[in-house]
Formats: structure tokens, C-alpha cells, sequence
């Protein structure tokens, strides 16, 4: 397709991206597309081409946005495939505004799921035309005309327009490709304008530097010519520029409305951002085009390297990965326990797990994770605000006048029979009930009130386990609301361990207390002195547990003989082991924090 691209008119161009719930098949249809319209030889196709890492292959889940140009009956289709899970929302956001139209897959043998709902109305948000399929129709259990009409309740997606198919053998997937020729709407472009192209995606290749995922709103690129990034303010080379199909194939120039990948030598990893607007150096565009909001993380936790030198290695690794994945924050910290390292905001727990494994594999990297946390308004009593992410920066409590927490609205939809124990749920977590709406006889949809701390750490597991599986979750932030919160420290021999301070509300603080104490008299080994391990809040103790000291029986050697040597004997250990305690640390294995920080094992 060399140099043939600049003749590709706007109304030949399909720019579409495929969203739905987690496991509803968006893989599975990018793959079948590849090789309907001939993108991927049959020999070389494997199942979810597009998922590049081997972290998705394992799980079987997509993590990156992946974009393909694929050729359908004399028009060229620009396809992105999105991941379905909510803490991968971002990388969907980004993904529609290169778009004009969505395919919304829904399984035919689940109906719709909250992930559904929640990307569908971000379609209609961004203005696009959808497209919706039922996919899996070759299932047993598929029931379209059940969830057709469901579809056409909530959505209000007319039943006639419902593309029944099954991406797996691949029915109807030509049908979807013809309706997406008809119903998506061709790009607007100027290709006289000056050039506006904006980056949606980038990533670190270790020879070629920063490749950036583009989509060409005005005016033309064009190989070897010189492009300004405008928000960065730096000029480059644009050294290579093509298209994926899917394998990456230069061409000369990339007109209005096609989606492409830049190549300009870039090595500092600032300059391309997610939302960045490229122009011609020479006569270009003076306007930037509206980026992207920056994401909100909602989790907080520490990363820590195991050996302490590997601590730049962890700042480069943060900077190249954050190319890739826009929604991570990260600043430095030091602990006591831990050494340097820094602590990192993500978008959900899922998204924690998977950054971090990233970070190893990508990298190289041994990590300790910290207990996950969430961001904390303060008022303190001279009336300023500050904002706490890290337990350890609490004020005193003398100094605080009152502590706001974050609340999600969390969206849930689950079969009818499961609406108890999910209520129950929610209420042992501080929820509050908003709604209760049938979606159909069999279905329900709750809303609710939740804080973010009570969220993060095993809801979704909890969730899962007590509806067998059959629930699906969204979710949004509420705001801030003033909560009786205290910080709960847990000291080793009287000495804080910042490491597992956590901030929790008052009517819990007792039970974390003690199942802490419980759990690190298990975890730490036994030392030279007794060791008190005590929870508090503020200066006062509320549970204590001691690790026993190792013991020499120095009353061996004493066979017979009056008692009062036995006793010297034992006086004289008791005195070295109060010297010991006076002056001993408690050594902590790494592997301890990690144990520990898995709480409700």
C-alpha cells in the first residue's frame, strides 16, 4: 500500500473502535476481521493477534489499546481494539476521540453488563454513531431475541439494527463490516489546513526511541519533514510515519482522518505524551487540539526495589512506562523500613497488580508493594487543606479539625437472586443505597454510595464470590464527605513501622488493630529479646502481642546443686536480654511486608 495512501478519500475511511464488558469477545472480533478482510494470512493468524504482551496472553485479557488499518470493498477501516475492564477506562476515553463510530459488542448469552452501560453512554458522550452486535450467538445458552429487546429497553437501540453474529466461527461478521460502511460516518479534514495530528497512544521501543499512535485531524504529514509537538514546545524529525496493517508499513504521507504511527528519534520520554498535538514546524498549526483529561488515580500504594540500588533503575522504568500507560502518577518517598522508592496513584487494584508485574518483567525489577491507600482531604485546625495519600503524613490529631474521604458511586448489575447478599455487602462497607431499578424480570441494577477505602481492598473479589461470578461492576467518584477516620500505627519494640500505618474509620480500627498484631506475631521471626508488637491510635494502645525471645536453657549444666545457682543463672540471661531490647532493631524480611499486606487471607 506504498505511497497509494494519498489517494485515500475521506469518505473511504472507517474510523471505529470495538468496546464492550470484559469477556464479551472484542479480541475475538478483531481477530476474525483481521482475517475476513485478508489482513493476516490464516497460517499466521493467532487467537487475540493484537494483544502484544505476554502479560494479556496469560490472562486473557487486553490491557492496550491496539489500532489496525484493515482494507473492506474499496474503503479502508481503521480499527481499535480496547480493553474491557473498568480500570482500563482510560485507555477506552482515549481511544473513541480518535473514532467516529463504535461497534458495542454484547454477549448473547449474558446480556448487558455494567462495563456495557458505562461505555455506551461514553460513545454517546463523544458524539459517536453505534453500531451493536450480539456476539456469541453459537453458544447454547445464546437467547438473542431475550436480549435484543433488553438491548432496545436500555439502550434504545432499535431490535431490527442488532447485528446478530459469533466472532469465534465468524457468522455475521461480514454483515457488521457492510453496516459499519453505512452507518459510521466518513472523517472531517481539511488536507489543505495546516497539519493537526493528535497522539493517542505511545510507547517505548529501546532502538527506535518513542512510536506514537496518531490520528490526522487536518492537513497532511509527510515523511522526513519537520514536525513541532506544540504543548511540549519541541521540534523533530518525523523520521518514519505509516500504518499498522498490522504489521507496521511506512508510507510517505497520512492524510485527514487516517490513523497511523509516527517514528521522530524522540529519547525523551516527556515530549509525546498521551493527548499531545503534532504540527509542521515550517508554516504549522498554532492551535493545539483538546487533549485528553488527565486521569484521576484512585489508588495509592509505594513501590519499593528490594535492593536499594535499583532505585534509578525505578525512576527510568516509571518515566518509559507512564508513555505507555498515561493514567500512573508517581513521586518519590523514603521510608524507615523500606528504603527509597516512590509512591505510585493508579486506577484500581487490577491496574496496581498489573503495573507492577510490568515493572518486573519489562524491567527487570524486584518490588515490595505497600498496602494499597486513597487520597485523604484534611482540614487541619488553622483552616488549611492539604491532601494525604500516604499514612505516614497524617498530622497529629490535636492538629486536625476534620478528615474528608473520597466515596464511589458504584454501579452493580446482577441477576435478582443475588440482590441479599449484595446489599449485605455494601452495608458491612459504610454503602449507602441510591437506587434500585429492574432492568428485567431477572436483572437488577444498585447504586451505591461507597467509600473508596472500603472499595479497594477485596470488594470485587467479594462481590464475585458471593454471586458466583454473574455480577459486573462500575463505577464513578461521588466526591468527598466527612468521615470519623483515625490513623492506626503498629509498633515494633515501640518503634513505629511506617510501613503498615494505615488510615481506617474508627468503628474498625480495633478489629485492623488486632488482626495486625495477630498476623506480624506469626510473620516475624523470633529475635534475641521479646518483641511487643502493638497497634495505637495516637498514644493510645488499643491491642498488643509479643513475639517470645529465643532462649539458651543455661540451666543445663546445673544437675543438682542448690537452687539459688539456677536462679543466678537465669538473672544473668533476664539482664542480658533487657540490655538486648534497649538496644536491638527488629530486623524485618522483606517478604514479611508483602505476607502482611495481604490482609484478609
Amino acid at each position: 500500500m506504498n505511497g497509494t495512501n494519498s489517494a485515500l478519500t475521506l469518505d473511504k475511511i472507517r474510523n471505529f473502535s470495538i468496546i464492550a464488558h470484559i469477556d464479551h469477545g472484542k479480541s475475538t472480533l478483531s481477530d476474525r476481521i483481521l482475517e475476513i478482510t485478508g489482513a493476516v494470512q490464516t497460517r499466521d493468524m493467532k487467537a487475540q493477534y493484537l494483544d502484544s504482551m505476554d502479560l494479556e496472553r496469560e490472562r486473557g485479557i487486553t490491557i492496550k489499546a491496539q489500532n489496525v488499518r484493515v482494507p473492506w470493498k474499496g474503503h479502508t477501516f481503521h480499527l481499535i481494539d480496547t480493553p474491557g475492564h473498568v480500570d482500563f477506562g482510560y485507555e477506552v476515553s482515549r481511544s473513541l476521540a480518535a473514532c467516529e463510530g463504535v461497534v458495542l459488542v454484547v454477549d448473547a448469552a449474558q446480556g448487558i453488563e455494567a462495563q456495557t452501560l458505562a461505555n455506551c453512554y461514553l460513545a454517546l458522550e463523544n458524539d459517536l454513531e453505534i453500531v451493536a452486535v450480539l456476539n456469541k450467538i453459537d453458544l447454547p445458552a445464546a437467547d438473542v431475541d431475550r436480549y435484543a429487546g433488553e438491548i432496545e429497553t436500555v439502550l434504545g437501540i432499535p431490535r431490527d439494527e442488532i447485528i446478530p453474529m459469533s466472532a469465534k466461527t465468524g457468522v455475521g461478521v461480514p454483515d457488521l463490516l457492510d453496516a459499519i460502511i453505512e452507518r459510521i460516518p466518513g472523517p472531517l479534514g481539511d488536507p489543505d489546513a495546516p497539519l493537526q495530528g493528535l497522539i493517542f497512544d505511545s510507547q517505548f521501543d529501546q532502538y527506535r526511541g518513542v512510536v506514537s499512535s496518531i490520528r490526522i485531524m487536518n492537513g497532511k504529514l509527510q515523511a522526513n519533514t519537520k514536525v513541532e509537538f506544540i504543548n511540549a514546545g519541541a521540534q523533530h524529525e518525523a523520521i518514519e510515519i505509516g500504518a499498522r496493517e498490522p504489521v507496521m508499513t511506512p508510507c510517505q504521507e497520512l492524510g485527514p482522518g487516517e490513523v497511523g504511527y509516527l517514528i521522530a528519534g524522540i529519547k525523551e520520554v516527556g515530549d509525546a505524551k498521551s493527548g499531545e498535538t503534532v504540527t509542521t514546524a515550517v508554516h504549522g498549526s498554532t492551535e493545539a487540539l483538546p487533549g485528553y483529561r488527565e486521569p484521576l488515580p484512585m489508588v495509592f500504594s509505594g513501590l519499593f526495589p528490594i535492593d536499594g540500588d535499583d532505585f534509578e533503575t525505578l525512576r527510568e522504568a516509571l518515566g518509559k512506562l507512564k508513555l505507555n500507560d498515561a493514567s500512573i502518577t508517581y513521586t518519590p518517598e523514603s521510608s524507615g523500613a523500606l528504603g527509597f522508592g516512590f509512591r505510585c496513584g493508579f486506577l484500581g487494584l487490577l491496574h496496581m497488580e498489573i503495573v507492577k508485574e510490568r515493572l518486573e518483567r519489562e524491567f527487570d525489577l524486584a518490588l515490595i508493594a505497600t498496602a494499597p491507600s486513597v487520597e485523604y482531604l484534611v482540614t487541619k485546625t488553622n483552616g488549611t487543606q492539604i491532601k494525604v495519600d500516604n499514612p505516614a503524613d497524617l498530622p497529629e490529631a490535636q492538629s486536625i479539625d476534620f478528615v474528608e474521604e473520597p466515596f464511589f458511586k458504584l454501579s452493580i448489575i446482577t441477576p435478582t437472586d443475588y440482590t441479599g447478599p449484595l446489599m449485605d455487602l455494601c452495608q458491612t462497607r459504610r454503602g449507602e443505597m441510591k437506587k434500585m431499578e429492574y432492568l428485567s424480570p431477572e436483572r437488577v441494577e444498585l447504586v451505591y454510595e461507597v467509600p473508596l477505602a472500603e472499595v479497594v481492598v477485596d470488594f470485587f473479589d467479594q462481590m464475585k464470590s458471593r454471586t458466583k461470578g454473574y455480577a459486573s461492576l462500575d463505577y464513578d467518584l461521588a466526591g468527598y464527605r466527612k468521615s470519623n477516620l483515625v490513623k492506626v500505627d503498629l509498633l515494633l519494640n515501640a518503634i513505629p513501622a511506617d510501613a503498615f500505618s494505615t488510615i481506617v474509620h474508627r468503628d474498625k480500627a480495633y478489629a485492623y488493630g488486632s488482626r495486625m498484631c495477630e498476623k506480624l506475631k506469626e510473620l516475624i521471626p523470633r529475635q534475641m529479646f521479646d518483641v511487643p508488637i502493638q497497634s495505637a491510635i495516637g498514644g493510645k494502645i488499643i491491642s498488643r502481642e509479643t513475639v517470645k525471645a529465643k532462649r539458651k536453657d543455661v540451666t543445663a549444666k546445673c544437675y543438682g546443686g542448690d537452687i539459688t545457682r539456677k536462679r543466678k543463672l537465669l538473672e544473668k540471661q533476664k539482664e542480658g536480654k533487657k540490655k538486648m531490647k534497649s538496644i536491638g532493631r527488629v530486623e524485618v524480611p522483606g517478604d514479611v511486608f508483602i505476607d502482611a499486606l495481604k490482609l484478609d487471607d
